[in-house]
């Protein structure tokens, strides 16, 4: 999976807490957030630049591009699901469920029929550091699935602490980490598989898939091969569609996100704690 002589490389420190990284291939820049910092940061893949991209930011944390190249945003602080178009401008695409604020969206992926599935935990209210202490609205912490149409459905439903999701190449199954022994000790820090039920648009229901043994799996991504690549408290670790353990990338800090990236998609981008670093490989990132 890795390459002999490939080893990682720290591209930018100085964060507080990095996270949500995504590659935007027709720039060939990556963008990522640094939640405490409120602000959002850009790495140029041509010259090695790094340049504020926004701040503040609303404590954005994770991000991802829809089917037409714009990028899609979690914002801690605005409790939201939000779109940037091309003319620069925001839109807001979910804030409430019920009539009720969402906690605070966390982590977000596009299905290829341009549906916008995301995570609410709720880490953004739980204090000021990466939002703003606040009230609960919901009854739980769920993943949301919004359609074309704007609607917002409530798609899981059995999880503590929603963070990282991803859907497997063919979209069979949906994988999503639950980070809450943060919150609740008993919980067990695993990824959760869900398949996906014939209309593309509902869930199975889940079962465990990988149980972390280095802190908690946060966020997670696919390659073509189907194979799960995550992060953890000791670095990013590679699993088999099967649930087998293939390998581990060792790092020194604790990695909260990943994303495939570069011409080949073939180059991982991970944020850990303070810095983006990133490494090739012999895969290639799921499209």
């Amino acid at each position: 999976m890795i390459h002999v002589n490939a080893a990682p490389e720290i591209l930018w420190s100085g964060g507080r807490w990095t996270e949500g990284p995504v590659y935007f291939p027709a720039g060939r820049y990556l963008i990522w957030s640094d939640i405490p910092n409120d602000r959002i940061m850009r790495w140029d893949e041509m010259n090695g630049a790094v340049a504020t991209f926004e701040q503040p930011c609303r404590n954005q944390n994770g991000h991802t591009l829809d089917r037409q190249g714009r990028l899609i945003a979690c914002e801690h602080r605005g409790r939201c699901v939000s779109r940037y178009e091309f003319d620069g401008s925001r839109t807001m695409l979910a804030e409430r469920f019920d009539g009720r604020r969402l906690n605070s969206p966390n982590d977000v992926v596009v299905k290829s029929d341009g549906s916008i599935w995301f995570t609410d935990p709720s880490y953004g209210i739980d204090g000021d550091y990466e939002g703003d202490a606040s009230e609960m609205e919901q009854d739980g912490r769920h993943v949301y699935r919004i359609d074309l149409d704007g609607s917002l459905s409530r798609v899981v439903e059995d999880m503590k602490q929603p963070n990282g999701l991803a859907f497997s190449p063919d979209e069979t199954f949906l994988y999503v980490a639950d980070t809450g022994r943060t919150h609740f000790p008993d919980c067990s820090p695993d990824i959760r598989r869900y398949l996906v039920a014939e209309d593309g648009k509902s869930l199975g229901a889940g079962e465990p898939f990988v149980t972390c043994d280095a802190g908690l799996f946060d966020g997670l991504r696919l390659d073509t091969a189907g194979n799960l690549w995550c992060s953890a408290a000791d670095g990013v670790h590679c699993f088999a569609s099967d649930g087998t353990l293939l390998g581990k990338i060792p790092l020194d800090e604790v990695v909260s996100n990943l994303c495939f990236g570069g011409p080949k998609r073939n180059r991982l981008f991970i944020t850990a704690t303070t810095s983006l670093r990133s490494i090739y490989v012999n895969v290639r990132g799921a499209g």
